[in-house]
């Protein structure tokens, strides 16, 4: 009999009630592993109703009471991290090594958001006007939720809730129904670290879920990480129904790789950033663009490396590259490939082709050279291990092929010329640039975003953004009269 997966509420696992489930699947194996939840509207509505409770005494904890359960946290997801890569590997099929990686990347975050007593100082003027004080604070929201993908099932979710609960709100997470089981780690390791019940809570679900969380008036903020289309979904939903949105979408996030290239260099970077996860995710490099006669060296070195990565269960020792998520969305990947062909892209290393375990949800790495802007494999985020190559003459083709794109999340640029680097860093029209550096996920004291239909709202998430985003100002103009003198004065305060 599979496990269930329940929801996380009031400091406890609790059983849902809507009577639906979702199957869980290790896309290792392709075998069912456990059964989670789905909530109804109602189920939402009761945690956000128990949230908002525990906001209202959250709020008042000091600043050293929260940075003391972060800290504390931080202690428990750093000494227990191994335990929690088994289980995003388990579920999601990354290997071992990737999902340290996704976690050491949230737990940066954690650290971040220690030093909240810190990030919430306010600047004060004082003698702004005569006998008048001017100063600003920062206030927590009160409820709000975290909606977040398959690809991080745990370094998404802890970019939103450790700045959210150190800035004092509640924090409702749902996680990705396919991969459930790293949420629930996640809120018993923030019990174990003192946090009073109810301030994180998890509920699992699907679309119903969704919309209930967005429609809820005690629900002040949304953070969302998933596709365009669904991103677009979430921000006009939730910002209809009054709340505050930051909603981050897909990309097709391109390589532009110079003459003057470090070839070896260039095509490590390219062959990690682009296969890596089994390219199924948000900062994955999937067009490579060579200028002028690095082509062919480039696409020679990239296809020299592919039989060396080793495809298979991501818990066993040894593999480089796991599973997709799902059997159908392997066969939408496959599916591109098919189209990439028909459509006169030259396929170079295929990925349908090659030697993979039969069970379980796998597809081999795929090279496809003399791509162009028109086909899907170009236009589409495909979210899979699929790397197209796409040949300029210049620089300036390059430049105008990546900003004429309509994903702007992600991009690099490899070269030896340090003025190139820096005009690329200036003319890029994309929200995250890496020079010689092939997935620039910015540190936690930055924030992480893109431009155009790879962002919808204008904050970016975690870093100094995610604490605006999870606080509110207030300016408070202040006058205490000197006792001997004082009188009443209704006028409006002058500073000149």
């Amino acid at each position: 009999m599979s496990e269930r997966v329940s929801h996380w509420i009031d400091g406890q696992v609790v059983a849902g009630t809507s009577g639906r489930t979702a199957p869980v699947h290790n896309p290792a194996t392709g075998a069912v592993t456990a059964e989670v939840d789905l909530a109804s509207a109602s189920e939402v509505a009761a945690v956000v109703a128990r949230a908002g409770e525990a906001a209202r005494a959250w709020r008042g904890s000091s600043l050293s009471q929260r940075a003391a359960v972060l800290f504390a946290f931080r202690e428990l997801l750093h000494d227990r991290s191994d335990e929690l890569a088994r289980i995003i590997t388990s579920e999601h099929g990354k290997v071992h090594a990737d999902a340290l990686g996704e976690i050491a990347r949230g737990l940066e975050n954690v650290e971040f958001a220690t030093g909240v007593p810190q990030l919430l100082k306010g600047g004060y003027s004082e003698q702004a006007a005569s006998g008048v004080d001017v100063y600003d604070i920062r206030q927590p929201l009160g409820v709000v939720a975290g909606i977040t993908p398959f690809n991080f099932p745990a370094m998404v979710p802890l970019w939103m809730c450790a700045n959210a609960i150190a800035c004092g709100n509640a924090f409702v997470l749902k996680p990705s129904e396919k991969d459930p089981s790293a949420a629930l780690f996640i809120a018993r390791l923030w019990k174990e670290a003192g946090l009073p019940d109810g301030v994180f809570s998890v509920v699992h679900g699907d679309k119903e879920a969704v919309d209930a969380l967005l429609v809820h008036p005690d629900v002040a903020a949304v953070s969302f990480v998933g596709s365009t289309p669904i991103a677009k979904y979430i921000y006009e939903t939730g910002t209809a129904h009054g709340k505050r949105v930051q909603a981050l979408g897909g990309a097709k996030n391109h390589a532009l790789v110079l003459p003057d290239a470090d070839l070896d260099v260039a095509a490590d970077a390219i062959v990690s950033a682009a296969y890596g996860a089994a390219g199924e995710r948000c900062m994955a490099l999937s067009v490579a663009v060579a200028v002028g006669d690095i082509a062919d060296p480039l696409v020679d070195a990239i296809a020299l490396r592919l039989p060396k990565l080793v495809v298979g269960d991501g818990a066993a020792e040894g593999t480089d590259m796991g599973p997709l998520i799902t059997r159908e969305h392997r066969d939408k990947v496959a599916g591109y490939v098919d189209a990439g062909e028909a459509q006169g892209a030259t396929v170079v290393v295929d990925g349908r082709a090659a030697d993979v375990p039969a069970d379980g949800f796998f597809l081999g790495t795929t090279l496809l050279d003399n791509v162009t802007p028109e086909m899907t494999v170009y236009t589409d985020e495909i979210f899979g291990p699929v790397l197209g190559v796409v040949r300029v003459d210049t620089y300036d083709e390059g430049l105008a092929l990546i900003n004429a794109n309509r994903y702007a999340n992600g991009t690099a640029i490899f070269t030896r010329d340090g003025g190139a680097a820096r005009r690329f860093q200036y003319d890029v029209e994309v929200g995250m640039v890496g020079i010689n550096v092939p997935i620039p996920v910015p540190v936690a004291y930055y924030s992480f975003g893109g431009w155009k239909d790879s962002l919808f709202g204008d904050t970016h998430m975690y870093g100094p953004e995610g604490i605006s985003f999870y606080t509110r100002g207030k300016v408070i103009t202040s006058r205490w009269p000197d006792p001997a003198t004082s009188s009443v004065d209704l006028g409006f305060p002058r500073t000149r």
